[in-house]
């Protein structure tokens, strides 16, 4: 008993995996406006001002997160130093911020108004420390049991077990809007690979260019191998891609997927890593599909060269769910999609994450001041707002092997899982989100387009296209000719990726006012698990989503501004790099550094061996496989077992008093056998 009292008042709190990030107390987050989505009209002279003063006020609030960690002791006794220390300076140096924003303005148009009402801050419960997993332990037994705060998770910060839902829990609610008779209904595929190669940084080019760590977590990147902050448009288009069609040189990506296993990745030590709560084993999709259709009521046009999309909201947290995109799923089951919570998939079915990005272009501008607002998402039919015209729709869909985690134990037994986020979104599913650049050919932008126009199948391992007009025949290569876009059985394009038959379209919209939208992903029909190599996800009827699946269908209408964007790195091109800046390091996870060129790639994006064969951990177990990286193995703990003192002490008194008991036996022993 002692020796547990002692452990409980001793405890340490460093992460298991060794980051250093301080836990949170109580489990609160910093909560400011965000700034961004404001700023609907920014003069384009203004703008590379504008940028650099919104970077620097998500750095603010990443270093006042931090310093609330750190603090625990300090609030404890004293109620209210957060908002004397913490929140009150924060104010101070947002309102500093603001004011040279509004200068920066100024100088070349309308000052803007009230700016300065966005300076204050708040310090706010998360929700985590109060929210009880099935087995009853607080926070998924991470907080209580592991010495990590009241938010949970291998870096202190998320995520915890209410985080998570079972996907059976979930009833079926995918709705696709009825195509009309001119609808386009073509698809047309780029694969692009997995990340394979493990390219990586925590820049965001889109909102925060010529910043470096502007995203303050890191993000996959396929497709063009170029991209990071400092990425100039001649950078991108003279870029190497590691898409199967040279022609399409676009930017991909999006917010890691971690296990909270105890791994020490390269980013541990790392700004937008393990410094800002981004920890644990950064798991390789299985499988990545990318597909472009079309919009249930008329012909698309050409998406105009370089234009920029972000969909989702990497701050909804904090912002609330108006531009939330998220939709998480379960392969076999993606007629159920999720918007704020991870899913729980049976066995043998991998875990689904997929963006549905807006497809209406004002006609105009290829990004906006907010990112958001060239851009719209089509209403419940389909239609685009007034002044908007339809381009073709990115679906893009990532399946990761991960297994459910085991939410009684707080993730010892299996971990637990979460996107990489900025640090005081506590890596929430909400904050999920994906950014596009596209850098297609003109010429093969006009094949995707007329593909989709005429109602082919095209793109990579597509085959030759199916010709227009007339009912489609039945088979793995055939678009079905259902008004559903977003529904075809199999897996869009790749020929050997890995089976799941049932993945095609899914797509969520996420955008019904809350929660980013409950309307979903179409499920592929559960047609063909085999994959078969030309069908794309979504017969290409659907631009939108209906009622239930359109993400704008009242989330977000041409004014409202996405979130989240960010970038990659190219390692030498001194060209992309402003004068005076230094280039951001290319990170490389420990598995994947090691592995080289492994794996089945080659631009495929699904042959079901690219988690293994290319020596990473195998998603979900934490054991190097195929050619895997001794360091990761040997730097790999169990997130729960640190051996800390308190645990220690909790294992110590059953034992002391088992021992107390036999000895108390042996004593009545004796002396029965004396009288």
């Amino acid at each position: 008993m002692a020796a547990n009292v002692y452990a409980s008042a001793t405890v340490d709190d460093a992460p298991a995996g060794g980051t250093g990030q301080a836990r949170v107390l109580g489990g609160s987050t910093i909560d400011c406006p965000d700034v961004a989505t404001r700023l609907t009209a920014v003069p384009e002279q203004a703008r590379p001002d504008v940028d650099k003063e919104l970077a620097a006020l998500d750095e603010q609030i990443a270093r006042a997160y931090q310093r609330l960690g750190e603090s625990a002791e300090a609030i404890r006794q004293d109620p209210g130093f957060a908002d004397d220390e913490i929140v009150g300076p924060l104010g101070e140096e947002r309102s500093a911020a603001l004011g040279r924003i509004a200068a920066a303005i100024g100088k070349v148009g309308d000052r803007p108004a009230d700016l300065d009402e966005l300076a204050a801050c708040a310090v706010r419960d998360s929700g985590n420390a109060s929210a009880r997993p099935p087995g009853g332990q607080e926070g998924g037994g991470q907080e209580g049991e592991q010495g990590q705060g009241g938010n949970g998770g291998q870096a202190g910060n998320g995520p915890v077990a209410a985080d998570f839902a079972d996907i059976e829990s979930v009833q079926p609610d995918v709705v696709e809007p009825k195509a009309t008779k001119g609808a386009s209904r073509g698809t047309f595929t780029s694969r692009c690979g997995v990340n394979e190669n493990g390219l990586f940084n925590s820049d965001n080019v889109i909102a925060a260019p010529g910043v470096g760590n502007g995203a303050h977590h890191f993000h996959d990147y396929i497709g063009n191998q170029a991209t990071n902050a400092f990425s100039s448009d001649e950078d991108l288009a003279n870029a190497d891609t590691t898409c199967e069609d040279p022609g399409d040189r676009s930017s991909y990506y999006w917010p890691v997927l971690r296990l909270q296993n105890g791994t020490r990745e390269q980013d541990a030590d790392s700004p937008g890593g393990g410094i800002e709560g981004n920890a644990g084993e950064i798991v390789t999709p299985r499988e990545v599909t990318l597909t472009f259709v079309g919009n249930p009521r008329g012909e698309v046009t050409a998406m105009p060269r370089l234009l920029r999309i972000i969909t989702g909201d990497a701050k909804s947290f904090v912002n609330g769910p108006a531009n939330a995109n998220a939709s998480w799923s379960c392969t076999g089951r993606e007629d159920r999609q999720l918007k704020d919570k991870y899913p729980l998939c049976p066995q043998g079915s991998d875990v689904v994450r997929t963006f549905r990005f807006q497809s209406c272009w004002d006609g105009r501008n290829i990004d906006s001041a907010n990112h958001r607002t060239h851009m719209a998402f089509a209403d419940a039919s389909g239609t685009c707002p007034s002044g908007f015209t339809p381009v073709p729709q990115l679906v893009q869909r990532i399946v990761y092997d991960v297994d459910a985690p085991s939410l009684e134990d707080g993730g010892r037994t299996t971990p637990l899982f979460a996107v990489d986020s900025f640090p005081e979104q506590l890596h929430k599913p909400v904050t999920d989100h994906g950014d596009f650049i596209n850098v297609f050919d003109e010429d093969l932008m006009r094949e995707m387009v007329d593909c989709i126009n005429s109602g082919r199948t095209c793109g990579a391992g597509a085959g030759g296209g199916e010709e227009p007009g007339g009912e489609q025949p039945q088979d793995p290569t055939a678009t079905p000719e259902a008004p559903d876009d977003g529904g075809n059985g199999d897996e869009g394009g790749n020929g050997d990726e890995g089976g799941n038959g049932d993945e095609g379209g899914n797509g969520d919209e996420g955008g019904n006012g809350d929660e980013g939208g409950n309307g979903d992903g179409q499920p592929g029909d559960g047609g063909d698990e085999s994959g078969d190599g030309g069908q794309e996800p979504g017969n290409g009827g659907d631009e939108s989503g209906d009622g239930g699946g359109q993400p704008g269908d009242g989330a977000q209408d041409p004014s409202e501004p996405p979130a989240g964007a960010p970038a990659t790195q190219e390692p030498g091109d001194d060209g992309a790099t402003p004068e005076g800046d230094e280039r951001p390091e290319v990170y490389v996870s420990p598995s994947a550094k090691d592995a080289g060129a492994g794996g089945s790639d080659g631009g495929d994006a699904g042959t079901g061996d690219a988690g293994t064969g290319a020596g990473r951990q195998t998603p979900g177990v934490g054991t190097p496989t195929g050619g895997g990286d001794a360091s990761a193995a040997d730097a790999t703990e169990p997130q729960a077992v640190t051996g800390g003192l308190a645990e220690t002490g909790a294992q110590l008194w059953p034992a002391a008093a088992g021992a107390v008991l036999v000895v108390a036996g042996f004593v009545v022993l004796r002396r029965v056998r004396r009288t």
